[in-house]
């Protein structure tokens, strides 16, 4: 288990979690919650105002590729898949790369790449039955399962380390007062977010074994 950002490559936004909150109304929040068309392709205080493809993760998953050694002879699973931006790329960076993805949203998946759309399907991070033990080399989740309360976060992070031989994720987090007060005002979806500390915590007692890093606004 390591603290690692492997997306430092990937481009930073600009956000102003002051407005966000000012704006943000309660009706918002239970919009962006469904995860639908709001939170993907709506307006921004409920969500991404606009999810849509840049290829930002072709220069992104090199560093994947080399710390993890995945070849085309792979099979990598993405937690929480939204509309397949990252597969897509990852089947440009390794052809012949094995890819599966699992989204909550119905509308990210009807809307989602082309060429991986038929590898991916409805599912909850809580509950990855569809995958064997060991299914995959690496699986991947980046900003997914702080959508879920504790106990169900608790689970997700088991069943990562279940179906995966390697993982990396990240989580909405803090390690300054400052941080905390910023993510407090940003955070729009996630139920469990928490200190650095609580969260490295959490990985040791469910035996989380795999690589994390944060998501700090």
């Amino acid at each position: 288990m390591a603290e690692i950002d492997l997306l430092d490559l990937y481009p930073r936004a600009k956000r102003n979690p002051d407005e966000r909150a000012a704006t943000m109304t309660a009706e918002d929040r239970l919009a962006a919650k469904q995860f639908g068309r709001d939170y993907f392709d709506g307006p921004r205080n409920r969500g991404y105002g606009g999810y849509r493809y840049d290829g930002r993760w072709v220069s992104v998953l090199p560093r994947f590729v080399k710390h993890y050694g995945l070849a085309a002879k792979s099979r990598v699973l993405d937690v929480g898949c939204a509309k397949g931006f990252m597969l897509h790329d990852l089947r440009q960076v390794v052809p012949g790369i094995t890819v599966a993805g699992i989204d909550i949203s119905q509308y990210a998946l009807d809307n989602a790449m082309e060429d991986v759309r038929p590898f991916l399907q409805v599912g909850n991070a809580k509950d990855l039955s569809m995958f064997g033990g060991k299914s995959f080399d690496l699986v991947v989740s980046i900003n997914t399962i702080h959508n879920l309360e504790l106990e169900e976060c608790r689970q997700a992070l088991r069943e990562i380390q279940r179906v995966g031989n390697h993982a990396f994720l990240t989580v909405d987090a803090w390690r300054t007062p400052e941080e905390e007060a910023r993510m407090k005002k940003w955070n729009i979806t996630a139920e469990t977010f928490m200190h650095v500390d609580e969260w490295k915590k959490l990985f040791r007692e469910v035996g989380y074994t795999g690589d994390y890093y944060w998501f700090i606004p």
